[in-house]
């Protein structure tokens, strides 16, 4: 049957019906003042949902040019950095610091662990010239489904004075309690087609004062991520270019539905769907890649033994038109991922566990 297709990856995620209504509307004058209400009401709404009393910058761009802006915005040519690295999305973040000539240095882990704090404590309480600049850490690890401790290692962050934390929330902000002000995050950047329930097209980076300060000396080149022309623009409630007005209608909606949910709603949701689909996955005897510990609350990676991921996921588009991810560079063909944040219900989580129970028995 045409038109079932069930998106059970970590992105694009399931868009609901009252967003994918609101983005259908007419688009309006971005410089006209009605849009301006719609800009200052995002801004608002955006403030609550990263717990910040700061300013979210918002971005015709996907979740890496997000994480792009964030560390153009705040370094310097030649600054060192530390870059977590523990699955393919801290690999691209020590890619993009070393593409802007950044003095990278990488904290790794196996892909499918955590990575570990008392790394970067080491370091950084080794820094005694304060030569770290920044700190950057990917919190849910979307391509090994690994949910690193961010809050512990923003605090050996946080007790070396200097450096900045910059943080890839892409595929934990609206899923798991990422309190920016409460732990005094500096840069947090994320992507609209995840727990923010629209399409891919928009990031947001949260900017703390303290990065705003090493704004003002960062000599990176930067013309369209300039977060300080956003800031400036959001002070107005405008942009400072053209945005993607129909997908701000659908952030519109979408943040209103967030704010009607709860914010400890949404993450209690997303908990109890984590663990059911990791239950799930033991009943049908296959081995998940992540331990319990490490669990990110967004997706969950598995590992099956006996099975060829590949050959699973065919066979759940084929047979049951639901869309799960594979494996990334040496793991593709090795692990399959489900995704379970964004508008994602518990009747979606048994659907998909049904179907996977089908595919299995029949391979």
């Amino acid at each position: 049957m045409q038109d079932k297709l069930m998106l059970m990856i970590p992105g694009p995620t399931p868009v609901p019906e009252r967003v994918l209504l609101a983005m259908a509307q007419h688009p309006i004058g971005h410089r006209s003042g009605d849009f301006s209400k719609i800009i200052a009401e995002l801004n608002e709404n955006l403030k609550w949902l990263h717990q910040t009393k700061n300013e979210v910058c918002t971005l015709c761009a996907s979740g890496t040019g997000a994480m792009e802006a964030g560390i153009i915005n705040f370094l310097s040519k030649g600054d060192r950095v530390l870059v977590g690295n523990n699955g393919k999305f801290g690999e691209r973040w020590g890619k993009v610091a070393k593409a802007f000539g950044l003095d990278v240095e990488e904290i790794t882990a196996e892909w499918g662990k955590g990575l570990n704090p008392d790394d970067f404590k080491a370091k950084l309480e080794a820094d005694t010239e304060k030569k770290i600049k920044a700190v950057i850490v990917t919190h849910s690890e979307t391509s090994t489904g690994v949910l690193n401790d961010l809050e512990t290692i923003n605090k050996y962050v946080k007790a070396h004075g200097e450096a900045l934390i910059i943080v890839d929330a892409v595929t934990s902000l609206g899923a798991v309690n990422v309190p920016v002000d409460e732990w005094g995050l500096d840069v947090v950047a994320s992507g609209s087609q995840k727990g923010f329930m629209i399409p891919p097209g928009m990031g947001f980076v949260a900017v703390s004062e303290k990065a705003w300060k090493a704004y003002e000396t960062s000599n990176l080149p930067k013309f369209y991520l300039d977060l300080g022309a956003y800031k400036k623009a959001n002070a107005k409630d405008s942009s400072p270019f053209t945005p993607p007005i129909n997908l701000m209608y659908g952030l519109k909606a979408a943040l209103e539905m967030m704010k009607e949910e709860g914010l400890e709603n949404i993450f209690a949701r997303h908990k109890y769907l984590t663990q059911i689909t990791r239950e799930g996955v033991k009943a049908l005897g296959l081995p998940l890649f992540a331990s319990d510990n490490d669990a990110a609350l967004a997706i969950t990676a598995v590992a099956p033994d006996n099975h060829d991921a590949e050959a699973i996921r065919s066979a759940m588009r084929k047979r049951f038109d639901i869309a799960l991810a594979g494996g990334q560079d040496h793991l593709k063909g090795k692990i399959f991922r489900i995704g379970h944040l964004g508008f994602v219900s518990e009747r979606d989580v048994y659907t998909a566990l049904s179907a996977l129970k089908e595919v299995i028995s029949s391979l």
